[in-house]
């Protein structure tokens, strides 16, 4: 658990290495040219989903991927990396959200204190991040915008993916719907590579190569085997631990301080967090 929360933590701060040299869609392509054949490789000795699947299936991919890893890498370059990290810790509160509307699950009050507490803290974390010299990081509101969407139509994704995944197994619809998001993002990255200068330097090539392997692949077998061998409400302490080794890497690479407003903003997403996940895991524990 604690490796994975180190994972996912660097997914942000390794994405805005990599968005020094690269433009967003090309580092995404890049990321899962090496995330598409590792995920084929469990489905080897699979049944394939039938025909009737693949449009769902395919669309789950272009959701993910086309919609909310497009989002995550412009909304990454239009913020710090510090902001990012936060935004995007809020996707499990999201996906309480998402599975109250899609799944009928029942929300509670507490999940919704912690929806609004968390949109509170985003607010305030996009607003008081600064650097080392204490002058506020150019953190925009169309960046902090598109993490947000990239936040919900990741949570989304997941939500969708639980309930295909249940008919056609985890490891099949993985591999399939990013596959489908990858042959779509190709010819708009495509297009990109051609009219946008880049240069693909060692570090924005192992910084693909991380977003794909650890984050993309090794995270998601490692997160699917967490929720088979430990309690859901203990595998959840993961998310809680995410956003702090995002943040310090941050301020490690980058020069990011927290500020009061960008200190409150993290307490409230993280208290929204607490309060989503505990309530979850307590209905959970009851059904």
């Amino acid at each position: 658990m604690l490796l994975l929360a180190v994972m996912w933590g660097l997914s942000i701060p390794v994405t805005k290495l990599g968005l020094l040299t690269l433009p967003p869609m090309t580092l995404t392509a890049l990321r899962f040219a090496v995330a598409v054949p590792l995920l084929a490789l469990f489905t080897l000795g699979r049944k394939h989903p039938p025909w009737r699947a693949l449009p769902r299936i395919a669309a789950l991919g272009v959701l993910g991927i086309g919609v909310g890893q497009i989002a995550q890498a412009f909304g990454v370059a239009g913020t710090s990396a510090s902001v990012g990290t936060i935004i995007s810790a809020a996707i499990p509160v999201f996906v309480v959200m998402f599975a109250a509307l899609r799944l009928k699950q029942p929300v509670s009050r507490r999940q919704k204190l912690g929806l609004l507490a968390a949109f509170a803290g985003i607010a305030l974390v996009a607003l008081g991040n600064t650097n080392e010299t204490g002058v506020v990081l150019q953190t925009s509101v169309a960046g902090a915008g598109l993490m947000l969407l990239s936040a919900l139509a990741v949570a989304f994704y997941y939500v969708w993916s639980v309930e295909l995944s249940h008919e056609y197994g985890t490891a099949t619809v993985a591999a399939w719907s990013t596959l489908f998001g990858f042959v779509a993002l190709l010819p708009w990255a495509g297009w990109e590579m051609w009219h946008v200068p880049f240069h693909l330097t060692a570090q924005a090539l192992w910084a693909g190569i991380y977003l794909g392997l650890a984050v993309s692949v090794a995270g998601l077998f490692l997160w699917l085997n967490i929720l088979r061998t430990v309690p859901t409400g203990t595998a959840a302490s993961v998310q809680y631990l995410q956003p702090v080794f995002g943040v310090a890497a941050s301020s490690a690479i980058f020069g990011d301080r927290i500020g009061g407003l960008f200190a409150v903003g993290v307490a409230l997403v993280l208290g929204g967090l607490a309060l989503a996940l505990t309530s979850r895991g307590k209905t959970d524990q009851a059904t």
